[in-house]
């Protein structure tokens, strides 16, 4: 790479790119295709890319700060528990004991009911899960919510469609070869082969009773306020009192709840006083051994890992130790890495740049929003308030979260696992009746993501992501709003997304369109479901993986994308890149035609480059297939794609005519943002 007038890199590596795939085409494939050709996914993970490349080098520098760490510090402590493989041999499946005599000495429902919210507690088995988070129509106040679970496999269309048959044969197995480690099943005098397929029978009338994963992510439609009295009405058949209290939860915080799926918690409520106690029992059972199978002997790691690693998502190989040993000292101890992660990887220029860049793209879509031709002045006055309420989070909290009450023992991974769920439940419940934190991040400053908070109308940047290719402080500007610019415009579209735009600028969740906007922007919304629902990942093309399946099924995608369960996150692609395009032109401060040409590429040229490098990536069949069905993000190549053949600017750039494979006739273009 060259370098312009100002000493700063294109941030676009010619070499990589691909001759023989034109960006009129494919401009995925063009910046990616030699990689993608190239590249071997490592055997233990399913996929691979840009953003998987950032989270390795975050888990090198977090594993250099844990061996840091002095002896008998927590997280010098945490990691040795993980590590010291001898004395887990040696232990064997005695940590099992502690959870499973909660489990067997059960003589009746009602003290199962207080098991369960025990083991729950310190992450053992769940049918119902629970958090704490700011109540969507009264944002100022803490309120619990309710959600459903209970399942081992990822969803509940996998229960029930055709398309997941053959992972249903081998998951009761697996439960089988799962509950063989726990020595209850003689008491019971019941083999593994009939105890995994009583398991499953219970998780398939629970799947039965889920909300499929497009009802789930209605904002409207999970906002369910009650009191306990009425869960307890709506619900009966299951204690909800005694399970809270065996939770630990405070007297009172569970007076008023929201329940996402009130369907569910009655389903659940029902088969729970209706099934055989063993049966729940055995549910129970299977749940927990699977819950603390990471921590356990090798012999029991390898059995876990070859259904929800091998079966599920292709991955061949259990990571590495230490590795894993990383994950566990990040999900108990992550702001306490994060204080050093920041002291070590993250200098002030960083954040003063992504600063002027987060000013940026919101002055762009604050010009975006005055500019609409299908939106009223009421409504676009609205949707500025909003935007000016917006709170930017860059790199790191303010104000680091206080670990000093959780207890560690260096030789005790298991209790350690268990005390630290325990802490981090206390935790939460522990902000009932307390003031707003907005302060509080929800991810640490280590973690390669970015997120749009609803409820606080914040959007959070943590320091990982801040990296080439998302963000080069060597490169020029339009590289950098290509792809950090993009990620920043695709957070701040999540405030404008079909869910996203329910709550107003303080967080509620509250309409604050007119009809006819709302008809308006549901016309467009529907118009780009409709282009992502025709999307199938090149990969899965002709392949068995990707076979037809049943039609007329919700869940049958027959190997695409599901454009009403992604369209949250193509609307917030789609105004990223769009947005970020015209941030550029704001910062510039003159004609596009007038940015300099850096190593031979103009300034939207190297905007598209930028933006179709970041979501370089590879992966297996089978998480291929998993994610199609369960995750809200279409594929990385659709990501790339999908956004550009939507974008005028693109079609100038590249004189992409009809016949390019990615053209589309200006009246099919969605323009929303």
């Amino acid at each position: 790479m060259t370098t312009d007038a100002t000493g700063l890199t294109s941030g676009i590596d010619l070499d990589a790119l691909d001759p023989a795939t034109r960006p009129q085409d494919d401009l995925y494939r063009h910046v990616n295709g030699k990689w993608i050709d190239s590249h071997e996914i490592p055997a233990d993970r399913a996929m691979d890319g840009a953003f998987r490349a950032l989270y390795d080098q975050a888990e090198v520098h977090v594993r250099e700060i844990i061996q840091d760490a002095p002896t008998g510090s927590t997280i010098g402590d945490l990691y040795a528990s993980f590590m010291d493989t001898e004395r887990i041999a040696e232990l064997g499946t005695a940590p099992l004991d502690e959870d499973l005599a909660l489990v067997k000495d059960a003589g009746d429902i009602a003290a199962l009911t207080r098991a369960l919210g025990t083991l729950q507690r310190t992450g053992g088995a769940a049918g119902v899960r629970f958090w704490v988070d700011n109540d969507a129509k009264d944002p100022e106040k803490y309120v619990v919510y309710l959600r459903q679970s209970g399942l081992g496999l990822p969803d509940e269309a996998y229960y029930r469609e055709e398309q997941y048959a053959a992972l249903r044969e081998k998951y009761v197995p697996h439960i089988a070869r799962m509950l063989a480690f726990a020595p209850v099943l003689e008491a019971w005098g019941v083999t593994a082969d009939d105890a995994a397929q009583r398991v499953y029978d219970v998780e398939k009338q629970l799947a039965g009773h889920h909300w499929d994963v497009v009802r789930d992510r209605d904002a409207t439609l999970t906002y369910n306020p009650m009191t306990l009295a009425d869960l307890v009405a709506s619900a009966p058949g299951f204690d909800w009192a005694a399970w809270a209290e065996a939770l630990g939860v405070p007297a009172g915080a569970f007076d008023d709840i929201v329940v996402r799926e009130p369907g569910f918690a009655t389903g659940f409520a029902a088969l729970w006083s209706e099934l055989p106690l063993l049966d729940w029992q055995l549910w129970i059972t299977y749940h927990v051994v699977s819950a603390r199978a990471p921590y356990l002997t090798d012999e029991i790691v390898e059995a876990n890992f070859d259904f929800y690693g091998r079966t599920l998502t292709g991955a061949q190989e259990v990571r590495e130790r230490w590795k894993r040993g990383v994950a566990l000292v990040e999900g108990a101890l992550g702001e306490v890495v994060g204080a050093e992660y920041v002291a070590r990887h993250f200098p002030p220029s960083n954040k003063e740049r992504m600063d002027r860049l987060v000013e940026a793209l919101v002055a762009a879509y604050r010009e975006s929003i005055q500019g609409l031709d299908w939106m009223t002045d009421e409504t676009k006055a609205k949707a500025l308030t909003k935007l000016e309420k917006f709170t930017p989070k860059v790199g790191y909290p303010v104000r680091w979260r206080d670990y000093s009450g959780l207890v560690v023992d260096a030789a005790d991974v298991v209790g350690n696992v268990r005390r630290s769920n325990a802490f981090d439940q206390d935790y939460e419940l522990a902000k009932i009746g307390k003031p707003l934190d907005r302060d509080e991040w929800f991810m640490t400053p280590q973690t390669v993501n970015a997120y749009y908070n609803p409820g606080m109308n914040e959007i959070v940047f943590p320091a990982a992501i801040l990296q080439p290719p998302f963000f080069d402080p060597e490169a020029d500007d339009a590289v950098n709003f290509g792809g950090i610019g993009g990620v920043i415009g695709h957070e701040i579209g999540h405030g404008f997304d079909d869910q996203g735009s329910k709550y107003d600028g303080d967080g509620r969740l509250e309409d604050w369109w007119t009809d006819s906007d709302r008809t308006e922007f549901e016309k467009r919304t529907s118009a780009l479901i409709a282009q992502y629902d025709a999307f199938r990942p090149a990969q899965l093309a002709g392949s068995e993986a990707g076979a037809e399946v049943p039609e007329g099924s919700e869940a049958a995608t027959n190997g695409h994308v599901n454009g009403s369960l992604t369209i949250g996150e193509n609307i917030g692609d789609l105004g990223g890149l769009s947005i970020a395009i015209k941030a550029y032109r704001i910062a510039l401060g003159k004609p596009l035609e007038e940015a300099p040409v850096v190593d031979g590429l103009t300034a939207l040229e190297r905007i598209f480059l930028g933006w179709a490098q970041v979501w370089q990536s590879t992966g297996r069949d089978e998480e291929v297939l998993r994610r199609l069905a369960t995750d809200p993000h279409s594929p990385n190549e659709f990501r790339c794609n999908g956004v550009v053949s939507n974008v005028d600017e693109f079609y100038a750039t590249y004189d992409v005519q009809p016949g390019d494979a990615l053209y589309l006739a200006p009246e099919a273009r969605v323009r929303i943002w």
